[in-house]
């Protein structure tokens, strides 16, 4: 997803050679296949949402769950791992996001090119209107919950994990960043390092787009958000996410115009889930990370938003990396995950119990 002006002003990078609405899988750099490189195993499973009941879209409450098992797990049947959980970006689920990053393969890579072995967790967030936002809503269910409480303790409940924050990682890319970097920022007693790719909606809304609002008009029922141009429909996610109303159905939000006009107290609560709005609020917690890291393409529209990102936690003396490489939104994610993500977390993941 690489996000053009209107879209980095409000909500989500898109990628634009998709076109709108579409999700085909976009077009990534793939490293070539390491030799010697052990197999993974992958593991397709259902992990029940209890923080996602009652949401008022309607959207499934146990969600498909991706984990990686890495080559030594079924042989050494003492042996305890510490897990990487990854958030996938807007309009697509864990699925097709694993076919993106090329996993097993790029973690497959990232093992035999000396990276200590892992588990890696793919969490399917995707909503009737194609993005969670990995926000708190009663509109979509409180998906920042979901990943850093139910997703965690299932998954420390049925595999061999070192159930501690040192030994957990998190990462994602666009809307998975900003997942990344919101719940890092609120859960560093659940996770103890921090990867964060592309993030997408760092910023607040400052500008509104009549040609979008006047598309968002036009709707009348959750049926008819799959007619929605990428930009529309990615607003209304963002509304369910930032904006929920239990009192409007039978969409259950709020938009950021109304009758060609901005809604204020809209635009406030969009503003107060803006990361750049409210990373102030974090600095203490973001403290407490082992390692973060941060990484975004030098053609990516989301490059200024994250160089602030990265400003900031200098100005404040937090520890981190930053990196901008050659490439777009998506044209090297793939490469990234197995050659600067997973060896990222070999060196700041804790991998026997007791780290702090």
């Amino acid at each position: 997803m690489r996000a053009n002006k209107f879209l980095s002003l409000i909500t989500l990078g898109v990628v634009v050679s998709l076109g709108p609405g579409l999700t085909a899988q976009v077009p990534t750099d793939v490293p070539p296949v390491v030799a010697g490189a052990k197999a993974v195993t992958v593991e397709r499973i259902k992990i029940h949402g209890k923080a996602l009941e009652g949401n008022s879209e309607g959207d499934v409450v146990d969600r498909d769950v991706l984990v990686f098992l890495p080559p030594s797990y079924a042989r050494e049947k003492s042996r305890r791992y510490p897990v990487v959980y990854a958030l996938h970006g807007y309009s697509i689920g864990a699925e097709q996001w694993s076919h993106e990053i090329h996993v097993p393969q790029t973690i497959e890579g990232a093992f035999a090119q000396g990276a200590k072995e892992m588990i890696v967790v793919l969490p399917d967030s995707k909503t009737l209107h194609n993005g969670s936002m990995y926000s708190n809503s009663v509109t979509t269910g409180d998906f920042e919950r979901f990943i850093a409480h139910d997703v965690v303790a299932y998954i420390d409940a049925h595999y061999r994990t070192i159930p501690e924050r040192a030994s957990r990682g998190l990462v994602g890319h666009s809307m998975g960043g900003y997942g990344a970097t919101r719940i890092g920022m609120k859960h560093s007693d659940v996770f103890g390092s921090l990867y964060i790719m592309s993030p997408c909606c760092l910023s607040p809304r400052s500008a509104p787009n009549p040609e979008v609002d006047k598309a968002l008009e036009a709707v009348k029922k959750p049926e008819d958000s799959a007619n929605l141009s990428f930009f529309a429909r990615a607003t209304l996610a963002t509304a369910a996410a930032w904006s929920p109303d239990p009192k409007s159905p039978p969409l259950y939000l709020d938009l950021p115009t109304k009758d060609g006009q901005p809604q204020l107290e809209v635009l406030a609560k969009w503003t107060a889930n803006a990361p750049l709005a409210f990373v102030d609020q974090y600095v203490d917690t973001l403290r407490e990370y082992r390692g973060i890291s941060m990484d975004v393409g030098d053609q990516d529209g989301l490059r200024g938003d994250t160089a602030k990102l990265h400003d900031v936690l200098d100005k404040y003396g937090i520890t981190n990396s930053f990196e901008v490489y050659e490439g777009t939104h998506t044209s090297k994610v793939a490469d990234r995950i197995q050659n600067h993500v997973i060896p990222f977390f070999s060196q700041n993941l804790c991998f026997q119990a007791g780290c702090r």
